[in-house]
């Protein structure tokens, strides 16, 4: 996916947070922090591994799925990766066949806003993911990972017995 793509794609997304305030004061910044071990981070969408090699902020991990870009807990917001800017949505295709959004399991484990589900949200926050994952689409080998991304939260849906 090249550079313009994610540019269109992270401006759809503007300044649109989850919340009108600050949503990271009511978790600790759970989802900007490495575990205890300083695993964890975020996929990097195709491309953004190449935008974020030299950050200063972080450092691109390779993994099985995708890059990761384990953060350090203070980053570039205007700068930050696309799987930062959707959190905590996840891409989901609808019945008609568009990318559309849900919350993301994952997101259950950190962050309070998850329990509220899309009507938690700042109704604006989803509209732009949208809109944002629609640009990614369009683009074949967008598509492609967010089928990818999308397969690998399912597994994160499925009951444990």
């Amino acid at each position: 996916m090249d550079a313009e793509t994610l540019r269109r794609a992270y401006h759809a997304i503007g300044d649109n947070t989850p919340m009108l305030s600050d949503c990271g004061a009511l978790c600790e910044d759970a989802c900007c922090q490495p575990d205890e071990d300083g695993q964890g981070g975020v996929y990097l969408f195709p491309g953004e591994a190449a935008l974020l090699a030299d950050c200063g902020w972080g450092h691109v991990e390779p993994t099985p799925f995708a890059p990761m870009l384990v953060c350090g807990g203070i980053c570039d917001r205007a700068s930050r990766p696309l799987g930062c800017r959707i959190f905590p949505l996840t891409p989901v295709r609808g019945k008609n066949g568009k990318w559309s959004v849900r919350m993301d399991a994952r997101a259950r484990a950190m962050c309070p806003l998850a329990a509220h589900g899309l009507s938690g949200l700042d109704p604006a926050f989803p509209r732009a993911v949208r809109e944002a994952l629609r640009i990614v689409g369009n683009d074949p080998e967008g598509d492609a990972f967010l089928e990818k991304w999308h397969a690998l939260e399912e597994e994160y849906r499925k009951p444990l017995w």
